[in-house]
């Protein structure tokens, strides 16, 4: 108790009036009016606090938390009865994986530093890819970010690395590398999303995008082969294809031409016999009524189907020698011939 009184008397100097003590030392009455200064600039200091617009602040009192504040000023209880964390809540936060990036004065650069722990992963053929890919999320409950798990953040990377893994373990090298992306930072993000809501994490996940996919440095050289093969092999598809758009029409055309005149000629054919077979039976039945007449008139139309082919026309007598052939008419008309 003597102990007590004398630190108290040392203090506050004891109820002795105040004045110079000994050279160098100043009065106990100033010390304690030190101290109590100190105290109230600390309790002064702690009995307000401000959050900023993107933040929400989660208040505790002798270690349980009473509440959430939101942006603006706030009072509580001074000298470290109530403690505040300040948590991010409306800003999206990032994990990179594969690779960091550094801050730029004008735009984002990227660390030459390489992490082939966290990127090279196997693709269900068995070949290595090289994926690097970006988290964005936002901390939906602080209170649930701050204390259902010790490290949340933690937590986030290692579930998107092995449902990443997963998600190219079950698809082809070739389509990690060119049309599935879209579809495995999707599903990344849904059972990602799903993973932070089984562990109650408070974490809502925005997005997941893979930034790059190439395969490994070591191989990156047969990969370029491979794939200029293929491209290759599509290329002469495409100009097989496009010859074939352009030579089967040509050729169904031409098919359909030649038909189309076989068909034409057959139709004639048929038809021309169909009517000499009818002009036969008109004639057989007159033949049939007027044998004579209709014998003459058939002579008569022959002579004159004939006649007019005929070149020239010789007309002899018995015992004369004609003058016409004198006149040199089968040589004057040599194409047409002469009758005898």
């Amino acid at each position: 108790m003597s102990n007590h009184r004398q630190v108290v008397e040392a203090l506050f100097g004891g109820g002795k009036p105040s004045g110079s003590g000994p050279a160098g030392r100043l009065p106990t009455s100033w010390v304690g009016v030190g101290v109590v200064a100190l105290l109230a600039l600390w309790g002064v200091s702690s009995l307000y606090y401000t959050v900023q617009p993107e933040e929400r602040a989660v208040v505790k009192r002798f270690g349980e938390v009473v509440g959430i504040s939101d942006p603006g000023l706030h009072f509580k209880l001074p000298f470290g009865i109530d403690r505040v964390q300040i948590v991010a809540t409306e800003r999206v936060l990032k994990e990179e994986f594969g690779f960091r990036s550094v801050g730029g004065d004008e735009r984002t650069q990227y660390s030459n530093e390489e992490f082939p722990d966290e990127s090279l992963m196997l693709s269900g053929d068995l070949n290595m890819i090289d994926a690097e890919w970006v988290v964005q999320y936002r901390i939906g409950d602080p209170i649930k970010f701050l204390y259902s798990m010790r490290e949340p953040v933690r937590t986030l990377r290692d579930i998107s690395e092995s449902v990443m893994r997963r998600a190219v373990g079950n698809r082809l090298g070739s389509e990690v590398l060119t049309t599935a992306r879209v579809e495995i930072s999707t599903m990344v993000r849904d059972e990602l999303q799903a993973a932070m809501e089984r562990y109650d994490t408070g974490i809502h996940i925005v997005t997941v995008e893979l930034q790059d996919v190439v395969p490994p440095s070591a191989v990156q050289p047969a990969f370029n082969e491979v794939n200029e093969a293929r491209q290759e092999r599509e290329r002469m598809i495409n100009e097989a294809t496009k010859q074939a758009n352009q030579q089967l029409p040509l050729a169904q055309g031409q098919a359909s031409r030649v038909i189309a005149e076989a068909e034409g000629y057959a139709t004639e054919r048929v038809n021309g016999a169909l009517g000499e077979t009818a002009r036969f039976r008109s004639i057989l039945a007159e033949y049939r009524a007027a044998p004579d007449v209709t014998r003459t008139r058939m002579y008569l139309e022959a002579l004159g189907t004939v006649l007019p082919n005929v070149g020239s026309v010789i007309v002899t007598q018995d015992g004369q020698i004609p003058p016409v052939p004198l006149l040199n008419l089968r040589d004057a008309q040599p194409s047409q011939g002469g009758a005898k």
